[in-house]
């Protein structure tokens, strides 16, 4: 299996890393992909590809939130990033108009400089929306002929953003969004509707961590230790979702399997 997006840079991973990785690989996960999600977060992505090159790659890029801190020297750099061999799709980048961290204006300009530079490079593009379908599908639309592909991260919507992102001929992400009965149901009810050489799946861990996910042993656990527990998602965590996927989407597991890991190959280039 691919998991084509984790955050393996976040401080939840800090201490133990190699065993995170160990655990995955345990799980049949054989490669990962980190997600560069600023300048920072891009150049440490690429430190762990250096230290694991054999299931590791990553992605560079600067996240709506951190729009704010794009400047000439920072796609400078971005361009640098990009150039690396370890470095195989231009993000996270998109549209997050639901915190705004960034204002609106900053993200629309990063989101679109990121574009010019995927098109220039012909390089995939990771991305990320939020509260923010109209303006996003306008600059995907305005690009589209000219990007090699992208694909639409931790898709979380229902049917008619799903139709938006496959008639604008993106791939789609699926995490463990699937697996939360409070938020995930108009995901479920959609997902039967991806072609089949247009889904991926991934983590997005340390978050959203499968919440249907049950551990051998939690019948000894009180609810605290439960909670604790289930605080950090990993990549091993990867084929739960695969499996409740695969039910969605009427597939034998093995198949789904062969179909995204084949998928993230011919997407990222790996």
């Amino acid at each position: 299996m691919i998991d084509i997006g984790l955050n393996l840079t976040s401080s939840q991973f800090s201490n133990d890393i190699e065993q995170v990785l160990k655990n995955a690989l345990l799980a049949n996960v054989t490669q990962m992909i980190v997600t560069g999600t600023s300048i920072e977060k891009s150049q440490q992505a690429l430190v762990l590809c250096q230290q694991y090159p054999d299931v590791l790659s990553a992605t560079a890029g600067i996240h709506p939130h951190d729009a704010s801190s794009m400047t000439e020297q920072s796609i400078s750099q971005l361009t640098t990033l990009l150039a690396d061999k370890k470095v195989v799709a231009v993000g996270e980048c998109g549209l997050d108009f639901n915190r705004n961290f960034s204002t609106p204006a900053e993200q629309l300009s990063c989101f679109e400089r990121q574009l010019e530079l995927a098109v220039e490079l012909q390089m995939p593009v990771f991305l990320h929306q939020r509260d923010a379908q109209s303006d996003f599908m306008r600059l995907i639309n305005k690009y589209r002929t000219g990007l090699v592909g992208g694909v639409a991260h931790c898709f979380t919507g229902g049917r008619a953003e799903l139709e938006a992102y496959l008639d604008a001929d993106l791939s789609v992400g699926i995490t463990g969004w699937l697996c939360d009965e409070r938020r995930g149901s108009e995901l479920r009810d959609c997902v039967h509707l991806i072609p089949k050489d247009k889904v991926m799946v991934e983590t997005d861990a340390p978050y959203l961590f499968p919440r249907d996910y049950v551990f051998p042993d939690d019948a000894n656990l009180n609810s605290k230790q439960k909670k604790k527990r289930r605080s950090r998602n990993e990549p091993q965590y990867l084929a739960h979702i695969v499996n409740t996927l695969a039910g969605l989407m009427d597939l034998d597991y093995d198949k789904l399997v062969k179909l995204t890991s084949a998928n993230s190959k011919r997407f990222f280039q790996l």
